[in-house]
């Protein structure tokens, strides 16, 4: 095709929603302007879209969604396209998790997304509004996109789901008694999920915990490797499997010295009890 411009879905998350509905148009031999009348659009609007020069609206992501059969894959992923007050690489990760085998992450001094009850979210959204860290319209996406984030952990078959919780975590109140109490109720539902393993890592490990950031690592479903680590300004997602293999041998490490999970509910319901 004359002047058909190559698409790169690893340039972020505009370019991989754009690649994928390109690739899905082509599968159904659709032109972009057959595409766009079953959408209610122009054929411009699509090549827009596809080469990223426009990004997605949650309206043409579902509009798309029920004109492939993808569920909600497209709309779930323009979310991601849209954040604008995410850090770095987190957009993209926040794709790919959406189809991880395995997803193991460690957390500190706040409940990680995954797990976060809406109450708890929208407490911490509040607060970042009321400090001018972010307008009211990205506290709402970023509240909407930890749903959506946890909603996708209901494919089947579902992920596995490793989390290890520093102590903080849990120490830290957010929101008052009645916000804690659910977000524990939260974790120890969490914990006896199938496919989920719930570990704190205590502050008696000290000197000996390995990671003093948050750092999430996937398994992909072509058992490759991808990290996300981010710091309070900047994040970096590590697309090269090899450079992954370190970081996943550090978790590990993480693990064995971290408290079991009976013993990871048993301080989580001391601490929601006040007796520890």
């Amino acid at each position: 095709m004359v002047n058909r411009r190559e698409l790169d879905p690893e340039s972020g998350p505009g370019a991989a929603f754009g690649a994928r509905l390109r690739r899905l148009r082509d599968e159904r031999g659709w032109t972009q302007e057959e595409l766009g009348e079953l959408l209610g659009c122009t054929g411009s609007h699509i090549s827009a879209v596809e080469i990223g020069r426009r990004p997605p609206t949650r309206r043409f992501a579902t509009s798309v969604d029920r004109a492939f059969g993808t569920g909600d894959r497209f709309e779930r992923q323009s979310l991601a396209v849209r954040q604008t007050a995410l850090l770095e690489g987190f957009p993209e990760y926040v794709a790919q998790e959406a189809r991880a085998a395995e997803i193991r992450l460690y957390e500190v001094g706040v409940i990680p997304g995954l797990l976060q009850t809406p109450q708890y979210a929208s407490t911490i959204e509040d607060h970042e509004v009321m400090r001018g860290a972010a307008t009211p319209e990205q506290a709402s996406e970023r509240v909407a996109l930890v749903a959506s984030r946890q909603s996708s952990l209901l494919r089947t078959p579902p992920p596995l789901v490793l989390v290890v919780l520093d102590e903080s975590c849990l120490r830290r109140p957010v929101g008052g008694h009645a916000v804690m109490d659910e977000q524990f109720d939260r974790l120890v539902e969490f914990a006896e999920l199938p496919n989920t393993a719930l570990q704190v890592a205590p502050f008696t490990m000290a000197e000996r915990r390995p990671f003093t950031l948050p750092i999430t690592v996937l398994t992909l479903p072509d058992r490759s490797l991808m990290s996300y680590a981010q710091s309070s300004h900047r994040g970096h997602l590590e697309r090269d499997s090899g450079s992954v293999v370190p970081i996943l041998t550090t978790y590990h490490q993480l693990q064995v010295g971290a408290l079991s999970q009976d013993a990871s509910v048993s301080m989580i319901n001391q601490i929601r009890k006040g007796t520890k």
